[in-house]
């Protein structure tokens, strides 16, 4: 029953990782991805700073012992000397506490050859540390900063595939239909033909109709009353007939149509 419930939790949780990376912004991934490398590096940087000044301090305690090494051994070959004159003098007390003195600053220099030695191992292993420390972060800072540029490269690589992606969605727009009360372009263009071809055809049809010749004749025959009208204006400026004939035919031509005098008139 333990392992049924652990494969069905660990199937839930690799669905939920799943829907959640399908849903995820991409740019919000790359920025969390680079805060953590950046991040890492920081503790990598601390951690040889670290490193570093043990090797600082180490150098420091080395030099320290170096003089105190230099002074304890000024400090018994001077005994040794003031004891070796003493003898001779004949003062054998202050050459015995001369000697005495000799064989102090003798054991203390041996204890600090001691600490010299092993803070020489100490400071050799702590340098060749902070070498090893100093080489691991500049080789993740240039790791970090090729991060930085892949992430210049990534989000314009983003950039354009949105733009790509509303394109792809403009362009099947003008295909598809965008939602139930939407129609296609297509059904619009047939929609509109359907219609243009109706109306030429009714246009068509009352072309042919008796009423149709009708106002044709009407409108030629008021054609040729304007014709007539413009021929006896030109007879009365003299001017030759559109049709090239003398404008003494038009004058005829129009006094023949012009109705009788009255007595009236």
């Amino acid at each position: 029953m333990f392992k049924v419930l652990r494969r069905v939790w660990r199937y839930l949780t690799a669905s939920a990782n799943t829907k959640f990376d399908e849903r995820a912004d991409p740019k919000i991934q790359l920025e969390q991805a680079l805060a953590e490398a950046q991040d890492q590096h920081r503790r990598l940087t601390e951690q040889a700073a670290n490193v570093i000044a043990n090797q600082k301090q180490t150098e420091l305690r080395l030099n320290r012992a170096m003089e105190e090494l230099e002074k304890a051994n000024n400090s018994a070959r001077q005994a040794v000397q003031m004891a070796d004159d003493a003898t001779k003098r004949g003062d054998q007390g202050k050459a015995a506490e001369y000697t005495r003195a000799a064989e102090a600053f003798a054991n203390r220099l041996v204890a600090i050859e001691s600490e010299v030695e092993s803070l020489k191992t100490l400071h050799l292993q702590s340098a060749q540390a902070a070498d090893k420390a100093k080489a691991a972060v500049a080789q993740n800072s240039s790791a970090l900063q090729s991060k930085l540029t892949e992430r210049q490269k990534l989000l314009s690589q983003l950039d354009q595939a949105k733009m790509q992606e509303q394109v792809n969605k403009a362009m099947a727009s003008l295909s598809e239909t965008v939602g139930q009360d939407v129609p296609t372009l297509e059904e619009v263009r047939a929609k509109i033909e359907a219609r243009y071809a109706k109306a030429l055809g009714h246009a068509e049809l009352a072309g042919e109709t008796v009423e149709a010749r009708m106002v044709e004749v009407e409108h030629a025959q008021a054609n040729a009353q304007a014709q007539a009208r413009l021929e006896v204006i030109r007879a009365q400026l003299g001017l030759p007939a559109a049709d090239g004939a003398p404008a003494g035919d038009a004058t005829n031509a129009s006094a023949a149509e012009a109705p009788a005098p009255t007595d009236q008139a």
